[in-house]
């Protein structure tokens, strides 16, 4: 990391509107831009193609919504946090909303490393049972292990889903029923709603998902 950084800012979005189609690669350059539009110092890599210091907690699949993206920055002149929101909301690519800026120790370990829970709504598109559902949920919190698939490289390979849900629940809303999940989302341990839902017989494209939180190690 370059000598000359001085400081570290986290900053909590959101990611809703136009912004929920934009895919993880994409989220990072168009921080980029806003931050660079916005004045905000960052520190930049060093070598042939520089580029900003910034670690994100967990990608968001396309397609969701989310109340809490957390991304680290690194700058090279120190800002006061409110001062660099201000700063960054007034750039800020539609879509995304900046809802928290605060410092972190320069020496805190990366982002990703410190993840340890997400939480997700998943809102139903189409009618169900509710009591079949609820069966199934009950089923699945009840059960030892829940072996499913996931497609890496174009290979299939077996895993035990069931001790990625932490917690699982059916919510009647006035707008009609809504899965809430609560993940680990760990390095090498990272549950997935999409895979939660089609364990429960539903198709993932007939939900609007939304990560409503993720909870860090040292806050949980």
């Amino acid at each position: 990391m370059q000598s000359n950084t001085v400081q570290r800012l986290r900053l909590t979005f959101s990611k809703k509107g136009p912004a929920r189609y934009i895919g993880h690669l994409d989220l990072a350059r168009t921080l980029e831009r806003s931050l660079n539009r916005a004045r905000i110092p960052m520190a930049y890599t060093q070598g042939f193609n520089p580029r900003p210091r910034m670690q994100f907690a967990a990608a968001l699949p396309l397609g969701y919504t989310s109340d809490c993206e957390l991304a680290d920055v690194w700058l090279v002149e120190r800002m006061e946090p409110e001062q660099a929101k201000a700063q960054m909301m007034a750039k800020i690519a539609p879509g995304l909303t900046i809802l928290q800026v605060e410092d972190v120790p320069l020496k805190e370990p990366a982002l990703q490393m410190q993840t340890a829970v997400s939480t997700y709504t998943a809102a139903l598109l189409d009618e169900v049972d509710t009591a079949v559902l609820q069966q199934r949920i009950a089923d699945i919190l009840a059960s030892d292990s829940l072996t499913r698939e996931r497609i890496r490289k174009r290979k299939r390979k077996e895993y035990d889903l069931r001790p990625l849900i932490i917690d699982l629940a059916l919510v009647e809303t006035v707008d009609g029923p809504v899965i809430q999940m609560k993940l680990a989302l760990e390095q090498n341990k990272n549950g997935r709603p999409d895979e939660v839902l089609s364990a429960l017989e539903l198709d993932p494209l007939d939900a609007r998902i939304h990560r409503a939180a993720i909870l860090l190690k040292n806050k949980t």
